[in-house]
């Protein structure tokens, strides 16, 4: 959360801040602001809605407060009203439930006072706010009215005793009295005496009746307060207990992450991955909705190495192999790439200037469940679809934009050491994906045969050429070459299966990188892209899996993992992490980072095994020198929101240029219709091509049975008329053949 942590709530206070509130299953959690005031919790959408519009309000005296796990909990009012929440973190929520808590006990001994008040006028509920001082005069006042009745009660008790004692010396005296002239004097002392006590014990009887009378009407309310307090007291005891053991938990996790030999004792915790709050997605769009995904620790940890590994060579200590012997001064200092026997090279100029804009997106509206609901299960690639769910893009123009930060593999390039050459490449494949984060629309399908040129060689030192080789199942090559020293190729097939909520794209084929210099060999092969909200809410595209590059030479390997983006996760969104080992199998390098933003390495100076982790995987605990940025995306063009979200280098694909040839993606007038805005008419044209290849198609199979049937001919003629029939066999081909090129040709002049 961008907000400040509020303080720890108190009685009386008025608590707020933001939670996420579930709405339904296609919403999920959204950000909500919570006020707490007078034992009412009430939300708003913004902080702004405060002062006209609550969307909602539940009274907390006869609520149920229950904590589902570390983050969420429950608010219930007897079902009629229940709030599935959830905070930021587990001190956030504990900061909650105290403020809930103290607030219901509040408002519960407000509403047993206004009950109380009802059948005993004299007794005046306090006030809100002033609770405390409320009660305390109160209270004071029934101790002075119980202090005077206990007074009364032991002033009656001395008259009782005087007019007793008085009572029975009259009638001792009335005893010892014979007959006579003092008799009714006598009886006369006895009975006023006896009226005096008949009236003290009465005074002493009204004066016990009023008291207990008021012991009874205060009994209740104390009775209540001293079952709040204990109610108090046990959730305090609670409370004190998780603290307990959430610091026993942390101290054992820091046991487990500092566990290191003893010639390594620096115990310092330096965790560069700490966990982010994703709540910012769903800020400010309410159309958001998010998936969970199964948190699957990472496999190791990373700390701080030791300060002497600093002043000491890193290839004494680690266990490199001579090749990556550098010093841990010129780590600090200068990239891995950087050596004085190969120095950078200036800038070179640009031979033209490339164009920074298309024109903007028109915002024609279009239902897209209406054509999505019948693609259910079915291979996308066999469906039609208009192109408002497309860019202006072919799929052979997506491939070239793997190029996008060819730098890294110039620097890769220059690498004396294999592991250090690893980062780069697997860098590289991290930031083909970058351009992804915000590009929803479909790429156009590449015609059988299409091709697209990309010549960079004056500008980069680069050219790259893809071509369609196949129309189902999709299939297209891809080749770069760069006279820095390095070779790119990749055959890709993507299968793409539509599941009513989300599109899965999965692309099959792998992706090989060759060094001139050093001979290594990479291949990797691509995870799975999945677009979420197809049917309901604002489309996102999120990258999942594993990715193993290997390098065939020497048998180094880095395992980068893409973790799915969760909304219950405390991780990054969007985070990589990888480790780059030698065929050893041991971990010289780390590298973490988001595939969305930039990557980070760091030099692996000593690792050890920790305690199990949450499912009971031992975790290995890696001491890192400080991590060094290796890539960075580059920011998006001014206005990219209206052009597609197209990188400075897809803005140029595009682009019209001279002598490419007949069948390159710059020439298909749908393609260049959709960019200039003119949807409509792309969209008959789109549907002319794909006619025309299917026509094409058709004439294909028609000659391969043509020509199957001309060799089974061959096979029944007899033999001295074999080479006759040969010729004529010959020549027919070879006339298919030209009507063949002949149809290619006209038919990928578009």
């Amino acid at each position: 959360m961008s907000e400040p942590k509020p303080p720890t709530p108190t009685p009386g206070d008025t608590y707020k801040g933001w939670l996420f509130k579930w709405t339904n299953y296609i919403k999920g959690y959204q950000r909500r602001w919570f006020v707490l005031s007078n034992g009412l919790l009430s939300y708003y959408r913004t902080q702004a809605e405060m002062g006209h519009t609550c969307r909602g309000t539940i009274n907390l005296a006869t609520a149920n407060i229950a904590v589902e796990d570390s983050c969420n909990f429950v608010i219930s009012n007897g079902g009629a009203q229940i709030y599935h929440l959830k905070a930021s973190s587990e001190v956030e929520r504990q900061r909650w439930i105290t403020a809930l808590e103290l607030a219901k006990a509040n408002a519960a001994n407000m509403q047993d006072e206004s009950d109380d008040s009802g059948d005993d006028c004299s007794t005046i509920a306090p006030v809100a706010g002033q609770g405390g001082g409320g009660r305390n005069s109160e209270l004071q006042s029934t101790l002075r009215t119980l202090n005077s009745k206990v007074e009364d009660l032991s002033t009656c008790n001395d008259l009782i005793v005087k007019h007793g004692s008085a009572l029975q010396r009259s009638l001792s005296e009335l005893e010892g009295l014979r007959a006579g002239a003092d008799m009714g004097e006598k009886i006369r002392q006895v009975t006023e005496r006896a009226t005096l006590f008949r009236i003290t014990s009465n005074a002493m009887i009204n004066a016990c009746r009023d008291f207990l009378s008021l012991a009874q009407s205060h009994s209740k309310r104390w009775q209540k307060s001293l079952q709040s307090e204990r109610d108090q007291r046990i959730r305090l005891e609670e409370t004190l207990e998780q603290l307990a053991k959430q610091h026993n938990h942390l101290e054992r996790a820091f046991r487990g992450a500092t566990v290191l030999p003893s010639s390594f004792s620096n115990p310092s915790l330096g965790s560069k991955d700490g966990p982010s709050g994703k709540g910012d997605a769903s800020d400010e769009d309410d159309d958001n909705e998010f998936f969970d995904a199964m948190e699957d620790p990472a496999g190791f940890i990373t700390v701080p190495a030791d300060p002497k590994y600093h002043r000491r060579s890193g290839s004494n200590i680690s266990g490199f192999s001579t090749e990556t012997g550098m010093d841990d001064q010129s780590y600090d200092d200068v990239s891995l790439a950087s050596n004085a026997e190969s120095p950078q090279p200036p800038e070179l100029e640009p031979v033209r200037q490339r164009r920074t804009r298309i024109p903007d997106k028109p915002n024609y509206y279009l239902n897209l469940w209406s054509i999505m609901k019948n693609c259910i299960g079915k291979e996308l690639s066999k469906i039609p679809m208009p192109v408002n769910f497309n860019e202006p893009l072919s799929m052979l123009q997506r491939l070239s934009e793997d190029l996008e930060y060819y730098e890294l593999l110039d620097k890769a390039a220059k690498c004396h050491s294999s592991l250090e050459q690893m980062c780069y490449v697997a860098a590289f494949t991290v930031s083909s994906y970058s351009t992804t984060v915000h590009r929803t629309g479909k790429p156009f399908n590449p015609l059988l045969g299409e091709t697209f040129e990309l010549d960079r060689l004056r500008e980069c030192g680069y050219r790259s050429l893809c071509e369609q080789v196949s129309h189902h199942p999709p299939a297209a090559a891809h080749h770069a070459f760069s006279e820095k020293g390095w070779t790119l190729r990749q055959e890709i097939t993507l299968a793409s299966k539509f599941r009513g909520k989300y599109l899965s794209i999965m692309p099959l084929g792998s992706i090989q990188c060759l060094f001139d210099k050093s001979n290594n060999h990479y291949s990797w092969k691509k995870v799975t892209t999945t677009v979420h909200n197809i049917i309901v809410g604002k489309l996102w595209i999120d990258q999942s899996g594993e990715i193993d590059v290997i390098n065939h030479k020497t048998g180094d390997r880095c395992h980068l993992k893409f973790a799915p983006y969760s909304y219950f996760s405390r991780d990054v969104p969007r985070k990589v992490t990888g480790v780059v080992t030698d065929k050893e199998g041991k971990a010289h390098y780390v590298l973490s980072g988001t595939w969305d933003e930039k990557m980070e390495f760091s030099r692996i100076m000593q690792s050890s095994k920790g305690e199990n982790g949450t499912e009971g995987k031992q975790r290995t605990v890696y001491q890192t020198l400080k991590a060094k940025e290796i890539w960075k995306k580059n920011p998006l063009p001014e206005g990219a929101e209206n052009m597609y979200y197209f990188s400075s280098l897809a803005l140029t694909l595009n682009e019209p240029e001279e002598g490419v040839a007949p069948t390159d993606s710059r020439r298909r007038p749908d393609q260049r219709l959709m960019e200039e805005g003119q949807w409509d008419e792309a969209n008959a044209e789109k549907q002319r091509l794909e006619e025309k290849q299917r026509f094409a198609r058709r004439e294909r199979e028609r000659e391969a049975v043509k020509a199957v049937s001309l060799d089974e001919e061959v096979v029944t003629v007899d033999s001295v008329n074999d080479s006759a029939l040969k010729t004529d066999t010959q020549e027919s081909a070879a006339t298919e053949s030209e009507i063949s090129s002949e149809s290619k040709y006209q038919f990928y002049s578009f």
